[in-house]
């Protein structure tokens, strides 16, 4: 018997594994593949995941491993300057593959104690009261008090529950992957170049050892989406472009993709729970994807593992999607109105210049940058307070940083007065006293995902939201 199984091994369900046994909650992660995929989907990480990895105490190995990047040029590949004034101490895109990204979150969540099956694909699921049936691939059954599926865009899960997937279809295709190229570094950087300036949609860049990623537009030329290509189709493809093959040969892998967009209907369906690709599909633009999934798997963990002890009231983890939902919605919205800027149509094209002046505009550039990297979202939590709902960058306090009080996933007072008091909730709460020269506050309360909870002197409000997001004075744990 677990306490939670999770459907899919990628970044969201191991992330979402981790967050969990910070809680000790007893976690199965079933991953229907035997071995990692050995090709890259994503490339980096932005600010907000940087961060959540900072409140975790893991950036540092994430660093050893990535090449820091200044941000800017995000939206639609659009030409910018880094942006000035970010709300953040973490201001860099760190640049790593989601090869190593997978397999540090993997160590990681094998590190709390989670336990992981690979080649075990859920095929079935049923649920009742007390908890969820999960149905194996190769017969057996497995019990737990919930199931989250973390299993991609086609989720096994989310049709299991009879969630629909609504939105729209994909009109755009193109080619991705991993091949050697003949022709000189230098020759290929050139066309390329050339290329670029009307296809924004393609690319070859330099892995190593004569190895490319190569990205191209392929608008008809596949019966079958789902069918996967064949390296002939990447030649084609370049030579209409490029007027060159580059002399490609010898591919590690090779897929396509679209530009679909779809939005789970709901996100929960009694004990069984939606993050990450099952939960939402959008374009890659902006490369939003896998950060999206990882943030979703922040704000369900300490919410399910709540949930699990006793001590979440219902509305905690309903918050879950009433909060997570409209992150999604906005990257389908932006990543779609990048594609429109991408497209080589007339219209398009004059859009690009427009916007390309709009982000000349420094409160413009740090909008979108914002919006990207995940930074300005606040969630709807009622109030007025300008830092309500918001996530609250790391901040120096004098006995140290914000974010090194986090590793443990609790949620943290900030108190500067040294009046304030989490008495009858210190074991899901840690009190700081602290001073905080660069926040004009008396005291702050912040879940463990890091969003202000509340933010005054009184004693009585800050009771109130304790109780909204820890439950009951004294409460403990199952």
């Amino acid at each position: 018997m677990f306490d939670v199984i999770i459907a899919g091994g990628g970044p969201t369900g191991l992330w979402l594994a981790s967050e969990l046994r910070l809680h000790g909650v007893r976690v199965l992660v079933l991953e229907r593949e035997n071995e990692p995929p050995p090709y890259v989907r994503a490339l980096g990480l932005h600010v907000r995941s940087i961060e959540m990895l900072d409140q975790r105490g893991l950036l540092e190995r994430f660093l050893a491993r990535g090449q820091q990047h200044p941000l800017g040029s995000f939206f639609a590949g659009i030409p910018a300057p880094q942006p000035t004034g970010l709300d953040t101490a973490h201001a860099f895109v760190l640049g790593i593959p989601q090869t190593v990204i997978d397999r540090m979150l993997e160590q990681r969540a094998a590190e709390v104690g989670a336990v992981i099956r690979r080649d075990a694909e859920l095929t079935g699921l049923s649920q009742d009261n007390t908890g969820v049936t999960a149905e194996i691939g190769d017969g057996s059954r497995l019990r737990a008090r919930y199931l989250v599926g973390c299993d991609g865009g086609r989720s096994t899960v989310r049709k299991l529950i009879g969630v629909r997937f609504p939105g729209e279809p994909s009109r755009v295709d193109t080619l991705l992957g991993e091949m050697a190229v003949g022709a000189p570094p230098e020759s290929v950087m050139a066309v390329v170049a050339e290329v670029r300036k009307k296809e924004l949609r393609f690319g070859l860049s330099p892995l190593g050892e004569g190895v490319y990623r190569v990205v191209v537009p392929a608008e008809g030329i596949a019966r079958d989406r789902e069918a996967a290509p064949r390296i002939e189709e990447f030649k084609k493809q370049l030579r209409v472009y490029a007027g060159t093959d580059f002399g490609v040969h010898s591919p590690r892998w090779l897929s396509r993709f679209g530009d679909a967009s779809r939005l789970a209907e709901r996100y929960r369906a009694d004990r069984v729970l939606l993050a990450g690709d099952a939960a939402h599909i959008h374009p890659p633009t902006g490369g939003q994807g896998l950060n999206l999934g990882l943030q979703d798997a922040f704000n369900l963990g300490w919410k399910l593992a709540g949930t699990v002890h006793g001590w979440a009231p219902e509305s905690v983890l309903d918050s879950y999607e009433a909060e997570r939902r409209p992150v999604a919605a906005d990257v389908v919205a932006n990543t779609r109105a990048q594609m429109e800027l991408m497209s080589a149509r007339p219209g398009s094209l004059a859009m690009r210049r427009l916007v390309s002046e709009l982000l000349e505009l420094s409160a413009v550039n740090r909008y979108l940058t914002e919006k990207i990297t995940a930074i300005s979202v606040r969630y709807d939590f009622g109030g007025e307070h300008e830092l309500v709902g918001r996530r609250l960058r790391d901040v120096q306090l004098r006995s140290g940083r914000l974010y090194a009080l986090m590793h443990c996933g609790r949620g943290v007072l900030l108190d500067q007065t040294g009046q304030l008091s989490v008495r009858g909730w210190a074991n899901r709460v840690d009190h700081v006293v602290d001073i905080c020269d660069a926040l004009d506050f008396p005291g702050v309360l912040l879940r463990p995902d890091g969003h202000v909870a509340w933010a005054g002197d009184s004693q009585q409000d800050l009771e109130k939201q304790l109780g909204r997001w820890f439950g009951a004075a004294g409460a403990g744990y199952r």
